[in-house]
């Protein structure tokens, strides 16, 4: 990459115009993250559910965790141009849902091993106290079981963050709408700005989340610094 490319990359970035407006990158920012909030909610919805139940049950985890690994190879730009072919046609909505699609793997994944690899031990001591197989889930194995369920969502937001932008291909917004018009207009410092602010907003997130696991995980659990 030239360097010229990175100077009209920081140009198109320091440039008022940029960051005013509906197309202004704060508003491009916010729909960016709109889409990316209901995409990981959607997909959390439907995983953690049914990766606790399985880590919980202890049966079938191990073939769970092997198809939610495999379904990751589905490219997410292919579901969407099937999609359009659809009813659900162009824009954000089949984005979100392919992005959520996307995000279901290692939410499961992370789930169904994060219940199964908390201790009998503790299991059997929630009984001996008088707790209930709901309780006990409760109280319990899925504190334990955090950690490993905090990875998965916080991996799920970052790659969901990253995944996002394909809206722009399909009519939709976001920051990707960026990077699309710099390829358009043979821009490539503006497709550059724009990649360096999905960069920018997965990394925060990553923070964000990295933060909010940390305070939700119980004390015992954590690791020193």
């Amino acid at each position: 990459m030239s360097d010229s490319v990175l100077e009209q990359a920081l140009t198109w970035l320091n440039d008022p115009l940029n960051w005013s407006g509906r197309g202004g990158v704060p508003a491009l920012t916010l729909e960016h993250l709109g889409m990316s909030v209901a995409a990981v909610a959607m997909a959390a919805a439907i995983a953690l559910p049914v990766g606790v139940w399985l880590g919980h049950r202890g049966r079938g985890s191990t073939a769970t965790v092997v198809v939610a690994n495999t379904s990751r190879a589905l490219p997410t730009l292919a579901l969407l141009f099937i999609f359009a072919a659809t009813g659900l046609g162009f824009g954000n909505r089949p984005t979100v849902i392919a992005a959520a699609i996307f995000a279901i793997p290692p939410i499961l994944s992370n789930a169904v091993t994060g219940m199964a690899g908390v201790d009998p031990a503790a299991r059997d001591a929630a009984r001996g106290m008088g707790m209930s197989g709901a309780r006990s889930l409760a109280v319990v194995e899925v504190p334990l079981a955090l950690p490993l369920i905090g990875a998965g969502l916080r991996t799920s937001a970052v790659q969901v963050i990253a995944t996002i932008p394909l809206a722009a291909l399909v009519g939709g917004g976001g920051l990707g709408t960026i990077i699309v018009t710099g390829f358009a207009n043979r821009r490539f410092g503006e497709v550059v700005a724009g990649g360096l602010l999905v960069v920018v907003l997965s990394l925060a997130a990553e923070g964000v989340l990295a933060l909010g696991q940390r305070a939700l995980t119980p004390k015992a659990l954590r690791r020193p610094r």
